[in-house]
């Protein structure tokens, strides 16, 4: 994906949040528990910053996991 486009994309995803999100926004811009969200961050599957006790994602990183996970069927499916 080129830079251009990943602009165009940062301008309409998740236009409604920040551009420094807590863990609380991922869990609400994802849809997922407050436990898959500290999974992600703990595996590297999102970038953050943890700053003390908390951790920060920049929201390009929210959208970069979304942009190359995209949606997966479920193992039964």
């Amino acid at each position: 994906m080129s830079a251009s486009e990943l602009k165009a994309l940062y301008a309409v995803m998740f236009a409604g949040y920040p551009d420094i999100v807590s863990v609380k926004q991922l869990q609400a811009m994802l849809g997922i528990s407050r436990h898959t969200a500290y999974d992600l961050l703990a595996e590297g599957e999102i970038r953050g910053l943890k700053i003390g006790n908390a951790y920060k994602v920049p929201k390009i990183n929210v959208i970069r996991y979304v942009l190359e996970n995209g949606v997966q069927r479920p193992a039964d499916a």
